[in-house]
């Protein structure tokens, strides 16, 4: 075995029950990109229209206690967690949910190019946690810490744009709580929804797929 192969097997290893990519993590694959690609433009869609429909949900908990709010800004990390256990290659977390920022900017947000700031804020948290874990593990606890590191970078953004005037309690709050929404509410989505897309058989050249393949057989 090379160096380079000792490396990249040292580098990532895949935990017990999950697999990891194919080849070196590093060589993206045409069908990599088309279904990063994909799943950004679906998610931005489904972005969009949860940017219409957070409101009420969100004025409700703001009147509860304003930090609250952060419990409805979670679904948007969602596409990062998704992105990172389908692709399982460097970038793909934070690509996915970049595109789906970006693809949820074209029918117009209130929040206008800001929008394309948080999906950069969200996926290089995303991608911080696979990064972490090696690209080698894949399952519930990586879709959780996934989820729940997609917040600290945009939550402190956010103190500055949109939460200026609240005391410091309530902006550690506000962290606390998105960061813990997002591994609750994005990281088990985004694993639900690996999990949905894989059994449906839409997974076949992937890992996530060739799981579902191997469990069938036993």
């Amino acid at each position: 075995m090379s160096t380079t192969e000792q490396s990249t097997t040292a580098v990532a290893a895949p935990r017990p029950g999950t697999l990891r990519a194919s080849g070196r993590l590093t060589a993206w694959r045409t069908v990599d990109l088309l279904t990063v690609t994909f799943l950004g433009a679906a998610f931005g869609i489904a972005y969009w229209a949860w940017g219409l429909l957070y409101v009420a949900p969100s004025e409700a908990l703001t009147a509860i206690f304003p930090p609250l709010a952060a419990i409805v800004a979670a679904p948007w990390f969602v596409a990062g967690v998704v992105g990172g256990l389908v692709v399982r290659r460097p970038g793909a977390a934070f690509l996915c949910e970049v595109v789906a920022a970006l693809v949820s900017m074209i029918p117009g947000t209130k929040w206008g190019f800001s929008t394309l700031l948080a999906g950069i804020f969200q996926g290089i948290g995303a991608e911080l946690a696979f990064l972490l874990l090696g690209y080698g593990a894949f399952g519930l606890g990586a879709a959780i810490l996934a989820g729940a590191l997609s917040a600290p970078i945009e939550a402190i953004y956010e103190w500055f744009t949109y939460w200026a005037d609240w005391t410091m309690g309530w902006k550690v709050a506000y962290l606390a709580i998105l960061t813990v929404a997002g591994g609750i509410i994005a990281g088990g989505l985004g694993w639900v929804v690996t999990k949905a897309l894989a059994a449906a058989g839409a997974l076949g050249a992937f890992p996530a797929g060739q799981e579902v393949r191997e469990k069938s057989a036993v």
